[in-house]
């Protein structure tokens, strides 16, 4: 049996982890979840990480990393189309991972709860990332603030609708057209109901919890 790395260890327990605070969120994942799901010690896990914080940070981290890099490597392959859809293209393929798409979500719940109490260090990180990925897309419009205010209140539109569960043919995607085409989050059937009110999946609530230092496992 091939041993791993440290590395590959600390690999494994971040895809883990972005797997458990998706589905679970911040309160309501615990990291003897995550050690159990990566095959580890709840001791051996706190060797690679100090506290459930600082885990949760690096999974959050991680998925706002592979969007910059999913924006710059589309990019790079298709220099003379246009940045719009090139980038478009590159994020509806990376919310084909719905955990991603919660990750997401639950990070931004976790950084309200966090401001909510005034502990704004906890979204320090997250902030920085993220205007990583608004500064990615400024640069591939040429800085046209227009452009980028449009692309990217269309990226968080996706991530409502989708994290809400309606099907690609509902009327709610209409507006995208063939510009910034829909993806149906699950490749279910059209909805017999989409014309009418339709109940959306949604992630289970974190608002109670505040990510502090002190997390217990």
């Amino acid at each position: 049996m091939v041993r791993m790395s440290a590395q590959e260890r600390r690999e494994s327990v971040i895809r883990a982890a972005i797997s458990e605070f998706a589905m679970g969120g911040y309160a309501g994942t615990s990291t003897e979840a995550i050690a159990k799901r990566v095959g580890v010690s709840q001791p051996y896990l706190f060797r690679l990480f100090k506290n459930k914080r600082e885990l949760f940070l690096a999974a959050s981290v991680r998925c706002l990393e592979e969007t910059v890099t999913a924006f710059s490597d589309a990019l790079a392959e298709q220099p003379e189309a246009p940045p719009k859809d090139v980038m478009a293209g590159a994020y509806l393929r990376l919310l084909d991972d719905h955990e991603r798409l919660l990750m997401q979500m639950q990070t931004y719940v976790a950084v309200a709860s966090a401001e909510a109490v005034g502990d704004h260090e906890f979204g320090e990180l997250i902030r920085a990332e993220w205007a990583e990925i608004w500064d990615r897309a400024s640069l591939a419009f040429g800085g046209d603030l227009k452009a980028t205010t449009e692309f990217m209140s269309a990226g968080m539109l996706i991530n409502t609708l989708a994290t809400l569960g309606f099907p690609g043919q509902h009327r709610v995607w209409a507006g995208f057209g063939g510009e910034f085409p829909p993806v149906a989050p699950d490749d279910r059937e059209p909805d017999p109901a989409a014309d009418g009110p339709r109940p959306g999946g949604c992630v289970e609530s974190t608002a109670a919890q505040t990510p502090e230092v002190s997390d217990a496992p």
